[in-house]
């Protein structure tokens, strides 16, 4: 018989967070959670208040260093390897705000469901769900969001990667994929997948651990029961940033498929972007899609 989570280590990785890690801390401490919760703060080498905020509000985090901004992989991976007995991982991003019995819904839900990850129902400040749960890349689905633009093509299965059917957030479901925000991982998963992939530093690397998961044969589980408030990301604001998330999913895609297959893929994207091109965002991912060198500065290239 499986048993629910009696000790889950709860990591984030900050950057420069002070703005928003109070709120986090402060909602993690307030979860009612039948267990032991061993909150590990990984930080980037913020060069804000962060570290003294975590020490205000929650003296008895445990606090990793990295030296240097490591990217987010490596920031879970330091995270893991610094959790003492663990039953599960719950990597959370610094940004969330977590209801009250959103861990221990999670928990029983990774307990019960014979899952190896298992993500909560994300929504924004007023309670408007984020479209959080994703479908495999495929070509037809990178042409669709190239032609269609992602919210259109999301309405339709075969032609967009991320689920635009607010049903499909009511319910719970086995999913392709989720975003990495929040994701509970059990003990038995995370031996099985290993490190995450730090080559990625930022964006896809959520991707790339929840499909290698499924590649060793774990369920992803999405809860809508278990709720976590998300604040807006700048990935679509930022132009570097939007170019390294556009990239690493090529990266990715190219990581899992043939010579030919990744080359459609490439030319997908890359004629979304350039149908886009006005924009300052879909200019800079174009010229990263192309190989322009200075346009995203990545560890590993």
């Amino acid at each position: 018989m499986t048993h629910t989570a009696q000790r889950i280590a709860v990591i984030t990785v900050t950057w420069n967070s002070a703005s928003v890690i109070a709120e986090f801390l402060t909602s993690v401490q307030a979860s009612r959670f039948n267990g032991e919760l061993q909150v590990i703060v990984v930080d980037n080498e913020s060069a804000d208040a962060t570290l003294e905020v975590v020490h205000r509000v929650m003296p008895s985090a445990v606090l990793v260093s990295t030296g240097r901004n490591a990217g987010y992989a490596a920031g879970v991976n330091a995270g893991i390897r610094r959790a003492e007995d663990c039953d599960a991982y719950l990597v959370l991003n610094p940004d969330l705000r977590l209801d009250p019995d959103a861990v221990q819904i999670m928990a029983d839900t990774l307990a019960s469901g014979g899952s190896g990850i298992v993500v909560p129902r994300l929504v924004d400040g007023t309670g408007g769900v984020r479209y959080s749960i994703r479908r495999d890349p495929t070509v037809l689905r990178a042409w669709g969001e190239a032609l269609l633009g992602g919210n259109r093509a999301g309405r339709f299965h075969h032609l967009g990667e991320v689920e635009r059917h607010e049903d499909a957030y009511r319910i719970e479901r086995t999913v392709d994929w989720a975003t990495g925000a929040a994701m509970l991982i059990s003990r038995e998963c995370a031996s099985a997948v290993g490190e995450w992939d730090e080559t990625y530093f930022l964006y896809s690397e959520e991707t790339d651990y929840a499909l290698r998961a499924r590649d060793a044969g774990f369920v992803i589980r999405y809860t809508p029961a278990a709720q976590v408030v998300h604040l807006e990301g700048e990935s679509h604001e930022a132009p570097a940033l939007f170019a390294l998330l556009t990239r690493n999913r090529v990266k990715l895609y190219r990581s899992r498929h043939g010579a030919l297959r990744s080359a459609m893929f490439w030319l997908a994207v890359t004629a979304g972007e350039l149908l886009r091109c006005r924009s300052r965002v879909h200019r800079a991912a174009l010229w990263a899609l192309l190989g322009r060198r200075g346009v995203v500065a990545q560890p590993g290239d």
